[in-house]
């Protein structure tokens, strides 16, 4: 079933009752996306570059995390643009996350054969293009479907997925048999069955009026003007500081369980599992609380930014540990700013985005400020994990971590719009 729209109006939430199973998943469909999305670069890439090229693993865990991230950028906001005004049958936003789905699972298929570091690349890069289809549309159906009175909880349920989403992947690859077939073709299975229920259920937006679109619109996909936005520049600069120490520390934190805390590359996968689990319980509580106060008070500035120097002050105690015990509990630490950040942020932002602009760019640019982070880390990693001559310098990673995250609270300070 379809909504009919006889225009180009911007995209913006309707009223439209879905069926009752739309709600459920479309969460489950934006858990199967993470976990495929985040399992394969914090787990299994790691553990194939380890097989593949041990004595430089940490140069091309980097380098294929970057080159995935920069194809990310590259497509993301014009994939949203295009969603935007598409008259496909099927509607706008339904052909992009199937379609997605199908390429992302059939990247991870070349990872799980990938023979050498090139196809690993290469087939990083293809599942990387793939989820990014998908995860604008879904994003995008955060403003198409779900009024604002009730948006903050959504977002709340997308971080719990999000958070648990490597937690399941760390698991699942440590319970499965020692087989790349297994530890890609599993979460891109998940997914891409998430994908094609929600598709069956959505009551999508189809548009009968054609607009025309050319180079010159798609490259405007990419900009919502600061000068003119400033509340929500400041925001979305918060999105982009907080991630990218969230990223720091999650991608690289196999390896920093081996070579900092000395833990067997055995047991490593099953260990970052219960730290990830740990960071996922503790999120969980402040997600859910922090969701609904906001909702109830229509407070989104204050605990924004609060969280986001909480998961500073996490990550910091994560940094001074030299033992797995302490590191865990920075990590839970930064797990309880991280629930209350993401079940707020998503919110904010919709809510800060200029009125002329349509559901899928907007939502593709604020995808931005968390895509960013897969190129700008690896970049950054690569320098400061190289200072030094005693090995991979995780200090000055962490340092920047915590650094980011409170430069991303400060970002918030001036906003106006909201509370």
């Amino acid at each position: 079933m379809a909504e009919q729209a006889q225009d180009a109006a911007p995209v913006a939430f309707r009223g439209r009752r879905q069926p009752a199973l739309f709600l459920p998943l479309f969460v489950f469909a934006y858990f199967g996306v993470a976990l495929a999305g985040i399992s394969a670069p914090t787990v299994s890439i790691p553990l194939r570059l380890s097989e593949l090229d041990p004595a430089h693993k940490t140069q091309m865990l980097s380098l294929t995390i970057a080159l995935g991230g920069v194809l990310v950028v590259l497509i993301t906001a014009p994939l949203g643009r295009l969603s935007d005004v598409s008259t496909a049958r099927a509607g706008i936003r339904r052909p992009y996350i199937l379609g997605g789905a199908l390429v992302g699972a059939s990247g991870m298929l070349v990872l799980a054969l990938a023979p050498h570091v090139s196809v690993i690349i290469a087939g990083w890069g293809l599942a990387q293009a793939g989820f990014a289809a998908t995860s604008m549309a879904l994003n995008a159906l955060l403003a198409d479907q779900i009024p604002t009175r009730i948006r903050a909880r959504v977002a709340a349920t997308f971080g719990l997925s999000t958070g648990i989403a490597p937690v399941v992947g760390s698991a699942l690859v440590g319970a499965l048999p020692g087989n790349p077939l297994y530890w890609f073709g599993i979460p891109a299975a998940i997914s891409l069955v998430a994908c094609i229920g929600l598709v069956l259920v959505l009551d999508d937006i189809v548009r009968t009026e054609p607009v025309p679109v050319d180079w010159r619109s798609l490259l405007r996909s990419y900009w919502i003007n600061p000068l003119r936005h400033k509340d929500f520049a400041w925001a979305w600069a918060c999105r982009l500081l907080v991630t990218m120490s969230l990223v720091s520390v999650i991608t690289y934190l196999l390896y920093f369980l081996t070579d900092r805390l000395g833990i067997a590359s055995e047991d490593a996968p099953s260990r970052q599992g219960t730290v990830l689990g740990v960071f996922f319980a503790f999120s969980v509580v402040t997600t859910l609380l922090f969701g609904w106060i906001s909702d109830r008070t229509g407070k989104r500035r204050t605990i924004v930014w609060s969280s986001a120097l909480l998961t500073a002050f996490g990550l910091l105690i994560s940094l001074l540990a030299h033992d797995l015990t302490l590191f865990t509990v920075g990590i839970a630490l930064a797990g309880m700013g991280q629930g209350a950040f993401v079940s707020v942020d998503v919110a904010m932002m919709t809510e800060l985005l200029p009125d002329s602009t349509d559901a899928g760019t907007g939502l593709a640019v604020i995808a931005l400020s968390y895509q960013l982070p897969a190129l700008l880390v690896p970049a950054l990693a690569t320098v400061l994990l190289a200072i030094g001559d005693a090995g991979p310098n995780y200090t000055a990673l962490f340092i920047a971590a915590v650094t980011a995250s409170a430069l991303g609270a400060l970002a918030v300070l001036p906003i106006k719009s909201v509370p």
